[in-house]
C-alpha cells in the first residue's frame, strides 16, 4: 500500500506543478462562460450580405408590400415580369433570388417559391412564412367584415410566460426554470464527458511514454503491475478532482460577489417599490418610481433566472458529479491503462480506442436528447447502464430523480468499476512487458483467461 502511494504522490505532484495545470484550472471556466454568454450575442449580431431578393405575383397584388425590408433581406416587388423570364438573369441583375407567390396561397400551403443558386438560410425563410401567414390570416378574418380589425388584433396581442413551481417531499414550493435545468443539464454531461475523456486518454498515454521510454523495466522490479496501473489512475484522478473543486470554488466566489453587488440592487428596488405602494403617500411612491425605474429589464430577468439557479439542488448535483466523475474515471481509466500497455505507440491505439469512445459518444448523445425528455425509456436505461450512467445520470438530475434510481445507478457503477479494473490489472500485467509484437483483441483475451 504504501509503494501505491508513493505512485500517487508522483503523478499528483508532477501534473498540478505544470503551468498548464494551473492556467487551465483558472481559465476553462473563463472560456465556458465566454462561450456561453458571448456565442449567442456573436449569434445575434452576425451582420450577413445583404440579400436583394425580387418578389412575383402570379397576376395578383395581394401580397404586396406584405414582406417588409429587413437588415439582411430586401424584397423588391416586380410587376409585368414572368418567373420564367427572369430566371435567367436574376443573379445579373444583382438578385439573390425569385420569391414566387401564387394567389392560390391562401388555400395550398405551398403555392411559394424561393428560387435561388444557393441554399437559403432558415431564418430567412422562417421570416418569409411568417410574414405571409400572418397577412393570410389578416385577409381571412377581413372576409368576416369585422370593424377596426387591425385596431382590435393590436389590443388582442398577448404575450404569457408559464413559471414553473417545484414542490418537494416535504410539501414546501420552491420557483424554477426549465430554461436553467436544461442549461445545467448540458454542462454536467459535457464537463463529465470532457473530464473522463481527457484524463482517461492521459492515463493511456503516460503509460505509453513509460513503456516505450522502458522507465517502467526498472519501476517494475520494485512494484507489482497492479500497484503502478492503480497508482497512475488514482494519481490523475486526484489532479482532475482538484481542478473540479478550484472550480467549484471559483463559482461560489464569483455567485457571492454577483448576489452582493449587482443582484442587491434588483432586490432593494423590489422592497422599496414594496413599502412605497403599501405605506407611503403617492407623491413618495412617484418619487420611489422615479429611482428605481433606473434598473434595466435585463437585470431584473436576470436576477430572477438567478434565483431560480439557487434553487437547484447544489448539494446533491455536486455529491453525485463527484461520484461519476470518479467512478466513471476509474471506469473507463482502467480501459485506457490496459490499452496502453498491450501497444508499443500511440498510433496502434486506433484499432481499440473506437470500442472504447463510443459509449461515451453515445451516452454524450442520449444526454443531449434528456434535456427535452428526461423522463424517456431511453434515458433512464442509460442512467442505469454503467458506460454511459456517468454522463446521462448527470443530465437528468437537474430535472430531478427518484433517490432509489441515483442509489441503484451507483452500486451498479461501483460493481462495474471493480470488475473492469480486475480485468484492466489482468491485460497490463502481461502488456506493460511485451515489446515488437502488435496485440489483437484475440491476443488480449488469452490474457484475461491467463492464471499465471
Amino acid at each position: 500500500m504504501n509503494k501505491i502511494s508513493v505512485i500517487i504522490k508522483r503523478e499528483y505532484i508532477t501534473r498540478v506543478r505544470k503551468k498548464s495545470f494551473l492556467i487551465m484550472t483558472i481559465l476553462a471556466p473563463l472560456l465556458m462562460a465566454g462561450l456561453f454568454v458571448l456565442l449567442p450575442i456573436l449569434m445575434m449580431n452576425q451582420e450577413g450580405e445583404l440579400k436583394k431578393i425580387a418578389v412575383i405575383e402570379d397576376n395578383s397584388d395581394l401580397f404586396k408590400g406584405v414582406i417588409k425590408n429587413t437588415k439582411d433581406a430586401e424584397f423588391v416587388y416586380l410587376e409585368n415580369t414572368k418567373v420564367d423570364d427572369l430566371k435567367k438573369t436574376f443573379e445579373k441583375a444583382g438578385y439573390y433570388g425569385i420569391l414566387s407567390i401564387s394567389p392560390v396561397l391562401i388555400s395550398t400551403p405551398n403555392a411559394v417559391q424561393l428560387i435561388s443558386k444557393q441554399q437559403p438560410p432558415i431564418g430567412l425563410l422562417q421570416y418569409i412564412e411568417s410574414s405571409l401567414k400572418k397577412e393570410i390570416e389578416r385577409q381571412k378574418l377581413l372576409s368576416y367584415k369585422i370593424e377596426n380589425l387591425d385596431e382590435i388584433m393590436k389590443s388582442i396581442e398577448t404575450n404569457v410566460s408559464v413559471q414553473t413551481i417545484k414542490l418537494d417531499s416535504s410539501g414546501s414550493a420552491k420557483k424554477t426554470s426549465t430554461g436553467i435545468a436544461m442549461a445545467l443539464a448540458y454542462l454536467n454531461a459535457f464537463i463529465m464527458y470532457m473530464l473522463v475523456f481527457i484524463f482517461g486518454s492521459q492515463v493511456m498515454r503516460g503509460v505509453i511514454e513509460e513503456k516505450t521510454s522502458r522507465v517502467v523495466e526498472v519501476i517494475i522490479s520494485s512494484v507489482k503491475p497492479i500497484q503502478l496501473m492503480m497508482g497512475k489512475i488514482v494519481g490523475i484522478a486526484l489532479v482532475g478532482l482538484t481542478q473540479f473543486l478550484i472550480w467549484i470554488f471559483l463559482t461560489m466566489a464569483a455567485v457571492t460577489v454577483l448576489k452582493n453587488t449587482v443582484l442587491q440592487k434588483t432586490g432593494q428596488a423590489e422592497i422599496t417599490q414594496s413599502i412605497a405602494h403599501n405605506v407611503m403617500s403617492e407623491d413618495q411612491q412617484a418619487t420611489i418610481t422615479a429611482k428605481t425605474d433606473n434598473i434595466s429589464p435585463q437585470l431584473a430577468e436576470f436576477s430572477k433566472m438567478f434565483d431560480s439557479a439557487m434553487n437547484q439542488p447544489w448539494g446533491l448535483i455536486i455529491l453525485c458529479f463527484i461520484f461519476y466523475f470518479i467512478t466513471g474515471y476509474l471506469l473507463y481509466a482502467s480501459v485506457f491503462a490496459a490499452i496502453g500497455s498491450a501497444v508499443d505507440n500511440e498510433t496502434e491505439t486506433q484499432q481499440f480506442m473506437l470500442p472504447v469512445t463510443i459509449p461515451i459518444i453515445i451516452g454524450l448523445m442520449v444526454a443531449m436528447g434528456t434535456m427535452q425528455n428526461p423522463e424517456s425509456s431511453v434515458s433512464f436505461w442509460c442512467s442505469m447502464i454503467p458506460l454511459t450512467s456517468p454522463i446521462v445520470m448527470m443530465a437528468r438530475i437537474p430535472f430531478g430523480v427518484p433517490y432509489w434510481q441515483i442509489a441503484v445507478s451507483m452500486v451498479l457503477m461501483l460493481v462495474t468499476f471493480l470488475g473492469f479494473v480486475w480485468m484492466a490489472a489482468k491485460v497490463y500485467r502481461t502488456g506493460i512487458l511485451m515489446y515488437g509484437k502488435k496485440t489483437s483483441w484475440k491476443e488480449m483475451w488469452k490474457w484475461l483467461r491467463y492464471n499465471g
